[in-house]
C-alpha cells in the first residue's frame, strides 16, 4: 500500500462529532454524496461507466477506491491484471454503473453477494451507493430486515472473548488501530454494525466478522444521513434484472458464500419470473452468467442505439 496510504491511517480518529476535514494524506481519497436517480417501475439501473488511464505507482486497490468501488469490482473485471503493479498509462473501463437490488422500504439495503451499500430517499426518489466489506466465511454477515438503533462517532471497540487474547485487551479505544474508524452504526442483529475502517484495503473482501465496512470517506458522508430507526434490508442476491432507457440489464456476481448450487439455474429461474423476459437475448444472458464480472450487461433481445458497453469489452483482459 501506498505511504499516503499508510499516513492517512495515523489521523483518522477524532475527538468529537465533526465531520473532519480531509488531511493533506487523505485528499486523494476524498469523496461527495452522488445521488442517482431511480425508479422501481422502470429505472432501475444507476450511474454510468467510466475510463480511467492507469498511472505510475497505481495500485488496482488505489484506483478501486479513487472511483468508489470495492477491490472485488475491479478484480472482477480484470482478472488477469496485476492487482500491485497494473500496465502504466493503459485506459481502461471502470464499472461505475449497477442494477439496483431488489428493496421493500427503499432505505437502507446491503446486497452481501456484490459487497455495496445502497442508500434510497424516497422523498428524491434519488438513491447512493457505497462499496462494503463484509463477513469472512465461519463470521458471514447476518442477514433479513433490521433498523438502525444506535451511533457512535469515535467508538471503542469491545473486543469478543474469542479475540482478546489476540489484542491482549477487552476493549481497544478511538485511534488509528482500531478497526470500527471514526463512526459506528450498530443494528438490530446482537453486536454488528456499520462503520469505517483502519484498513481500507479491506473493502471489497471478506475480511470482517460480520460487521459492514466502509471507506473512511464514505461512513464519514453516510453517517450523518442516517437516523437512528431506519430500516435496513440486508440481502443476498448474486443475480440482479434491471431496466433503463427501455433495455433490460442482467449483473451477475459470484456466489461468495456457496448459498446457490446452481447459478445458472438460479438465474434462469429468476429471469422467467421477470415481466420482460420473453424480450431477453438468452446468449448475452448466459454469457452474463458465465463471466460473473458484477458489470449490469445490457441482454435486450432488439436494442436500437444501444450505448452500454459490450460484453468484450470487459472480459479481455
Amino acid at each position: 500500500m501506498k505511504i499516503r496510504t499508510l499516513l492517512l491511517l495515523l489521523f483518522m480518529s477524532t475527538v468529537s462529532f465533526v465531520l473532519p476535514a480531509p488531511s493533506s494524506a487523505e485528499e486523494e481519497f476524498s469523496a461527495t454524496i452522488k445521488r442517482y436517480p431511480y425508479r422501481i417501475q422502470d429505472l432501475t439501473v444507476i450511474g454510468s461507466p467510466s475510463w480511467y488511464t492507469i498511472h505510475d505507482k497505481d495500485t488496482l486497490l488505489d484506483i478501486a477506491r479513487r472511483n468508489g468501488l470495492g477491490y472485488n469490482e475491479v478484480e472482477l473485471l480484470y482478472p488477469r491484471m496485476d492487482a500491485w503493479v497494473p500496465p502504466n498509462g493503459k485506459r481502461i473501463t471502470v464499472p461505475t454503473f449497477w442494477v439496483l437490488p431488489p428493496t421493500q422500504h427503499e432505505q437502507l439495503v446491503i446486497n452481501v453477494a456484490e459487497l455495496r451499500l445502497y442508500f434510497f430517499d424516497k422523498a428524491t426518489s434519488t438513491v447512493q451507493t457505497n462499496p462494503i466489506g463484509i463477513g469472512d466465511e465461519g463470521w458471514e454477515t447476518p442477514l433479513g430486515t433490521f433498523s438502525i438503533t444506535e451511533k457512535r462517532p469515535n467508538p471503542t471497540w469491545y473486543i469478543p472473548l474469542s479475540l482478546q487474547a489476540k489484542y491482549g485487551m477487552a476493549s481497544m479505544p478511538p485511534g488509528p488501530e482500531n478497526p470500527l474508524g471514526e463512526f459506528v452504526m450498530k443494528f438490530s442483529a446482537g453486536a454488528y454494525g456499520i462503520h469505517g475502517t483502519a484498513m481500507p484495503w479491506g473493502v471489497g473482501r471478506l475480511v470482517s466478522h460480520g460487521c459492514i465496512r466502509c471507506y473512511p470517506e464514505h461512513i464519514r458522508i453516510l453517517y450523518p444521513q442516517v437516523p437512528v430507526g431506519t430500516k435496513l434490508e440486508i440481502i443476498y442476491e448474486p443475480v440482479k434484472i434491471g431496466q433503463k432507457d427501455g433495455q433490460i440489464y442482467v449483473e451477475v456476481h459470484p456466489d461468495v458464500y456457496r448459498k446457490i448450487p446452481d447459478l445458472e439455474q438460479y438465474a434462469t429461474d429468476k429471469l422467467s419470473k421477470h415481466p420482460l423476459a420473453d424480450q431477453v437475448d438468452m446468449n448475452k444472458f448466459h454469457m452474463a452468467i458465465m463471466l460473473q464480472n458484477g458489470v449490469p450487461t445490457n441482454v435486450t433481445r432488439i436494442s436500437t442505439g444501444n450505448r452500454s458497453p459490450k460484453l468484450v469489452e470487459f472480459s479481455k483482459d
